[in-house]
């Protein structure tokens, strides 16, 4: 099958690797500067031009967009009779815009936290008023590192941050904090109907372990698949936007990220496309062919899905300036080295998924995996087992097997999970 990836920031580009594999014919498209050499040597076809290759994929192959911003585009080819899959412009708009999705998540029933859209000196004098633990949050494309989860119960806090953003934001929306455990719950949508298993996952944010340090776009993640179509956790959250997911011909994943608590599920955000790195440990857990999945779901029809009925770990491992986007010389990771202590057997390549890498050839004939970019996403490493210990010793153990100059990764995904989340989740009757 021909495959064309119009991506955002290479996000994709171990997919891409993945659906190669698969046997596919695979061009990709990056929108941003600064990836040219990402994914060289992995047998896919770089492009500068995506809409020149549309004659090329034609209306019998599949078209795959990985993030927010090309949803009004991927209207109008579906229109033409393209296969396309990621999501839609009603879909990119949940996502970038928190006011809209909180009202219409509440016309589907579910329950809301108070927030509201201010500019900074508005925001402290509301949080002046009303005193309270409160978080920082923004809509659009806004760094994650932004960011900021309130802890003192007046909210100085939150308004010595705001203060601090004065040179960087006009406009910031906080959000009531509530105590709980967080949890997401996603799943494909075809246009019409779901498809494929439930996606159950637990994102870990914080760059340190434990739990630790500011907001980045994600350190790890635990997830699992759900076959029943009973899930509790699913009929009360993103499973209510049936009607609203047909209305918009909606196609591709759809994630609401949610905080539970003894009083009930509260949605703390929507992810409206590929995860990341949520689409590494699908990859992982997927045993069947994931390219056919993906044109199911383009084509608007239901296909089942293989997978393991296990637990799967997803680590980032990164490199400075991770997670911050600034760049300069000094920290520039462009040409350094990934190295293995041990010979990876297949199966152990199959849980590395290079992120802002590049293969080349030596003139003695071996491979090196070159770090191509500048942001220091180096790759992420995935471990699936029947427990979530036996996951994580996979991943983990793969991860010392690696070396990168400056490497950094957080050694605890999951644990959380294990020693409290999970009791307390069966405990309110969610697991």
């Amino acid at each position: 099958m021909r495959i064309l990836i119009i991506s955002h920031e290479c996000d994709s580009i171990d997919l891409a690797r993945r659906l190669v594999q698969e046997g596919n014919d695979v061009k990709f498209y990056c929108n941003s500067s600064g990836y040219d050499r990402v994914g060289m040597g992995f047998g896919i076809r770089k492009v500068r031009d995506w809409k020149r290759e549309l004659s090329w994929v034609g209306k019998d192959g599949l078209i795959i967009f990985d993030y927010t911003g090309f949803g009004k585009t991927q209207d109008e080819l579906r229109a033409q009779g393209y296969a396309v899959v990621g999501g839609s412009e009603t879909g990119d708009r949940l996502e970038l815009d928190r006011n809209y999705a909180s009202a219409i998540l509440q016309e589907h029933g579910l329950n809301i936290l108070p927030q509201y859209h201010f500019g900074l000196s508005e925001a402290i004098k509301y949080i002046k008023e009303h005193e309270g633990p409160w978080v920082i949050k923004h809509n659009g494309y806004a760094d994650k590192t932004l960011t900021y989860v309130g802890r003192l119960p007046d909210g100085r806090d939150v308004i010595d941050v705001l203060n601090s953003y004065r040179t960087t934001c006009r406009s910031v929306v906080i959000q009531k904090k509530v105590q709980g455990v967080e949890i997401g719950v996603g799943r494909f949508f075809n246009g019409e109907d779901w498809t494929g298993p439930i996606e159950m996952n637990i994102e870990h944010k914080k760059l340190c372990t434990g739990g630790l340090g500011p907001k980045t776009s994600e350190m790890g993640t635990l997830m699992w698949f759900d076959g029943n179509e009973q899930n509790r956790l699913f009929a009360a959250t993103v499973g209510r936007l049936t009607p609203w997911l047909q209305q918009s011909q909606f196609k591709g994943d759809i994630d609401i990220n949610c905080i539970i608590n003894v009083e009930g599920v509260f949605p703390l955000e929507v992810t409206a496309r590929f995860g990341y790195p949520a689409l590494h440990g699908s990859c992982a857990l997927t045993r069947s062919l994931f390219g056919k999945f993906l044109k199911a779901v383009a084509d608007g029809k239901e296909s089942s899905m293989q997978y393991h009925e296990s637990f799967g770990i997803v680590v980032q491992v990164a490199v400075p300036p991770f997670p911050y986007r600034a760049i300069n010389e000094t920290y520039n990771p462009e040409g350094l080295k990934i190295y293995f202590t041990d010979s990876l057997t297949p199966e152990d390549m199959n849980h590395i998924h290079f992120n802002d890498v590049c293969l080349r050839e030596k003139k003695d004939g071996n491979r090196e995996y070159t770090i191509a970019a500048r942001h220091g996403y180096v790759m992420c490493v995935t471990g699936i087992g029947d427990t979530v210990d036996a996951a994580r010793n996979k991943a983990y153990s793969l991860i010392g097997k690696t070396i990168v100059p400056k490497m950094f990764y957080r050694n605890d995904i999951g644990v959380k999970f294990v020693e409290h989340d999970q009791a307390q989740l069966q405990q309110w009757g969610w697991l």
